[in-house]
């Protein structure tokens, strides 16, 4: 019930009796703030919620991304509203916040009817624009994890309500399907040089690209507008949006999520601020978490998340859109790579005498990141650069000389701050020559001088031997940052000779659950630098510094004094157990272990180099993107009714094959019959084709 209707029922009251009756009214008041809001509903209240359960969710979205796919880049999309109407988003909605609230995702059928009752009522206010952002006092839909409570709220409780940096669950709920909707729409005209926080696309598919595309540049400017991660102007925001979407109540619906209003402080009944109150200081205890909520990270996680590069260490939060910001985020900087990508094609100028970019900057037949032999310098000089940009920073790679990489980055700080209005200094957009080293999401680009011998046949039919010089593009791990990580962590100690210190936050874990955290954060370092040159460098490195981390605490632990004494029972991997050393009365741990008393101890991994996996060398083609989006667009091929009649005649004719049985019949062929009769065949298939 909302405050107005509440102060219109209350009756008339003789002003001697107000004072007797104001906390009377006070406790009336938090009471039925607490209750939760009559439903709105612009169908029969008595409508079942059920009954307008009627398509799978999954199929709407998918009709959405098909829909935006296949829609030219200059489309708009004015009808929003009625997606947001389709009851079975707002249920989705509901299981994948109540999955990050609970940790469980729960089945379509274990709702029950109340919830989609308040599901129905707060749908309802959405569509007809009745929705508030952060109404923590009057919502139409709670989360799973509040007890409902009658009791009466005090000012103060009312007071830290109000205050607190929670965010309200039916906010999540509304910005879940606002996700779902839009998501789609904004995909279909996103650039393919952003690479975060989009589906199929991450940190890897940026190294990835920079190994297979940037290749013989000279020069890289460095850009950094992570300002824009934690604020924009809301204009800004809303005029990208325009330009894709033209429903002006979902647009208004995120521009009221946008802008923050300014909360002010309850005043007590003598006119001074409850702020001024002295707190007791109450004795602190140690939670203990339920049933259905979400526990914490493991230790191993929440240490790998430590070494989270500096690129992608801000995640966007803007006002009361929470996870729809980094789709706000994209869709303003979607900007920036537009113009980019003109500026490729304007500033691309081959050279008569490269035999690699001559063509095209946009074919994929050709892998770059082989040996280049084209002029290093003078007027015959290839003209050529290429884009990528991860969250805030991007990186622009540029083959010409200075001057010209210093008009690029004039002409983007321009546009950065007519655009977004962020003022851009050298600092924030640093040029860097590839010798140097460049350092981008903890990998370090760097350029490696090779003299490969080339072999042709000259004009007489004589072989010639001839030495070349070209260059190859190397992108190694950074050890100093890997370093730096494991200093903030207190894994180590110093910095020209780090010295490994012990595992003090696994003091009172069991020696094989310690082993497994410790494996599991190997596991995922060796794949975060897999595409690293010096992969085995680095993943021993971290491996020496966590195997000598766990010897000092299990020397520390069992009291056997140092670490030699610890790989003389545990192994050289930590395998062996270490307890039956302290305790000779103690049974045989191969005998607990037959019996399932105590849990396997797995061997530290990585304790050789042999062990480690190599870099991951796999081309990566020119112009990729994702499976997602391959399949969409063949799905949409194959709608087109002309494409399907034709590729429906060519396999009515010729039937169906794939490439092993026509190169399996080639050479039976070329076997049995000799080339001659198989050309001949060919040649006849071609005159009657």
């Amino acid at each position: 019930m909302s405050l107005g209707k509440i102060i219109k029922h209350l009756p008339c009251i003789p002003s001697r009796k107000k004072s007797l009756l104001f906390p009377r009214f006070l406790s009336a008041l938090s009471a039925a703030l607490q209750q939760p809001p009559p439903p709105h509903h612009t169908e029969d209240p008595n409508t079942d919620p059920y009954s307008l359960l009627k398509q799978d969710p999954v199929d709407i979205c998918l009709s959405l991304w098909v829909k935006s796919f296949s829609s030219p880049p200059a489309t708009t999309f004015p009808n929003i509203t009625g997606f947001l109407s389709k009851f079975d988003l707002w249920v989705l909605a509901y299981q994948r916040s109540c999955a990050h609230v609970t940790g469980t995702f729960p089945p379509r059928n274990a709702i029950h009817s109340h919830i989609l009752q308040s599901l129905l009522s707060l749908r309802n206010a959405v569509v007809h624009s009745r929705f508030k952002w952060n109404q923590k006092t009057n919502q139409h839909i709670r989360s799973p994890n509040d007890k409902p409570s009658t009791a009466i709220i005090s000012r103060r409780k009312l007071q830290q309500i109000l205050e607190s940096d929670e965010p309200c669950f039916q906010d999540r709920v509304v910005q879940e399907v606002l996700l779902m909707v839009l998501e789609p729409l904004f995909e279909g005209r996103f650039s393919s040089k952003s690479h975060a926080f989009r589906p199929g696309r991450n940190a890897h598919t940026v190294i990835r690209t920079i190994r297979s595309n940037f290749a013989g540049y000279l020069w890289f400017l460095r850009g950094d507008l992570s300002e824009i991660l934690d604020n924009v102007d809301a204009e800004v925001v809303m005029g990208c949006l325009e330009k894709v979407v033209n429903d002006k109540k979902v647009l208004n619906l995120i521009k009221s999520g946008l802008k923050v209003p300014h909360t002010r402080r309850l005043k007590s009944d003598d006119g001074g601020e409850s702020s001024k109150r002295k707190k007791k200081k109450a004795a602190t205890k140690k939670k203990i978490l339920k049933d259905n909520e979400p526990k914490p990270d493991p230790y191993w996680l929440r240490t790998f998340f430590s070494f989270a590069p500096e690129e992608a260490a801000k995640v966007p939060s803007y006002g009361y859109c929470g996870i729809l910001s980094p789709l706000l985020v994209n869709a303003c900087l979607n900007e920036l790579d537009q113009a980019m990508e003109k500026k490729i094609v304007e500033f691309f100028r081959p050279s008569n005498l490269d035999s690699i970019w001559r063509e095209s900057i946009d074919d994929g037949c050709h892998n770059p990141s082989w040996p280049e032999f084209v002029p290093a310098s003078g007027a015959e000089k290839t003209r050529k650069m290429d884009y990528i940009r991860y969250g805030g920073h991007f990186l622009v790679g540029i083959r010409g000389p200075r001057e010209e990489a210093v008009q690029i980055r004039r002409e983007i700080i321009e546009f950065c701050e007519s655009k977004f209005g962020i003022k851009l200094d050298n600092s924030k957009a640093e040029i860097e020559h590839i010798t140097r080293g460049i350092q981008f999401l903890d990998h370090i680009i760097c350029r490696r001088v090779i003299y490969p011998t080339l072999r042709y046949t000259s004009s007489g039919g004589n072989i010639v031997s001839q030495k070349g010089v070209g260059t190859l593009l190397s992108v190694t791990a950074s050890l100093q940052q890997c370093i730096r990580q494991f200093r903030h962590l207190a894994f180590v100690k110093g910095d020209k000779d780090p010295e490994p210190l012990p595992c003090n936050p696994m003091l009172y874990s069991s020696q094989a659950h310690t082993n497994s955290q410790m494996n599991k954060f190997l596991e995922t370092m060796a794949d975060w630098y897999k595409y690293a040159d010096n992969r085995k460098k680095v993943v021993g490195f971290c491996a020496y510094v966590i195997r000598s981390s766990l010897a000092k605490l299990y020397a520390a632990r069992y009291r056997l004094k140092s670490r030699a004494k610890v790989y003389k029972i545990a192994s050289r991997d930590l395998s062996h157990p270490l307890r039956e050393s302290s305790n000779n009365s103690a049974p045989e741990y191969s005998d607990l272990l037959r019996m399932g008393l105590v849990d396997a101890i797995e061997g530290v991994q990585f304790s050789h180099m042999s062990l480690i996996p190599t870099c991951d060398y796999t081309p990566f083609p020119r112009n990729w993107i994702p499976d997602h989006e391959q399949l969409l667009h063949e799905y949409i091929r194959l709608q087109d009714p002309k494409f399907f009649c034709n590729l429906h005649k060519t396999i009515k004719c010729e039937g169906l094959s794939v490439p092993q049985e026509e190169i399996s019949d080639i050479v039976w062929n070329c076997k049995t019959f000799g080339i001659r009769r198989y050309q001949s065949n060919v040649d006849k298939e071609m005159k009657d084709s």
